[in-house]
Formats: structure tokens, C-alpha cells, sequence
């Protein structure tokens, strides 16, 4: 059976926490191991934050969330939404280390992270426009 919800919250660093919980929350239905269920919030995380940092730098912005899980495939599929500044070069950012505040401490590991910790990753990106994250989690243990 499928089942969805859809939420928009502020690019607020507090929020982070927040979609990561919601998205384990309602991934219960698809019956993941502690192990499974930690891979898809570290995932969460990453997209999450990369909206919360890059899309909107010096801004609060919106992001949305979009969550969709099947029990009877055990598969959940998320999508984090932004309407920020949008990545000028998609494919160096999809590259490890990559990152454009160097300054700021960051690794450039939030879309190598995503797609160890899932299934299927995508990105799609356009500047001035928003970025938009998909990701897939197949809930194997039984």
C-alpha cells in the first residue's frame, strides 16, 4: 500500500532535525532495521542541510519535502525541494569534495553521502530557480 505526505518548512538549521525524524517516522510502515533507518535519516540530513547552507546563503527560504512510501515494495522515495540560488555546475558538485565554501569548513561529501546511504539518488538544478533532490531507500532486512 502507498502512502505520502507532503511538508514546506522555513531553511531554518532547526529544521533539519525535524524532516529527518518525520521522514524515519513515517518510514515505519515499510518495516526497516535500526541500520536501514539510519541510512535514509543520514541521507535526509544531507539534502536537507545542503538546502538549508547553499540554496539560501544569506536568506531564509523554503523547502519542501516530499515523502512517498510503499509496503509492499519496502520502498520509500524522498524528495527535497528548494527555491534557492541553484547549482551553477551540477556535475562538479555531484563530484566527491567538491564545494564551494572552502572556507566554511565543508567537506563536499553531502551528495556521496546521499547516494552511499540510498538506492538511487538524482538531482536536477537550475540557477536562479531551486534545486531538487530525489532519493530512493529499498528496505531489505526482514
Amino acid at each position: 500500500m502507498k502512502n505520502f505526505f507532503d511538508m514546506t518548512m522555513p531553511s531554518d538549521g532547526r529544521n533539519e532535525a525535524f524532516a529527518r525524524s518525520a521522514v524515519a517516522a513515517f518510514s515505519v510502515i515499510c518495516s526497516p532495521d535500526i541500520e536501514e533507518i539510519n541510512d535514509l535519516k543520514t541521507a535526509v540530513s544531507e539534502a536537507v542541510t545542503n538546502a538549508i547552507v547553499h540554496a539560501y546563503p544569506n536568506e531564509v527560504g523554503l523547502i519542501k519535502l516530499h515523502c512517498e512510501a510503499d509496503s509492499d515494495t519496502r520502498t520509500v522515495d524522498v524528495i527535497v525541494e528548494d527555491y534557492g540560488k541553484g547549482i551553477e555546475d551540477l556535475d562538479a558538485a555531484l563530484e566527491p569534495f567538491f564545494t564551494t565554501s572552502p572556507g566554511d569548513e565543508r567537506s563536499g561529501m553531502g551528495f556521496t553521502i546521499i547516494q552511499t546511504f540510498t538506492d538511487g539518488m538524482s538531482v536536477t538544478s537550475k540557477v536562479g530557480e531551486g534545486t531538487t533532490v530525489t532519493m530512493r531507500k529499498v528496505f531489505k532486512s526482514c
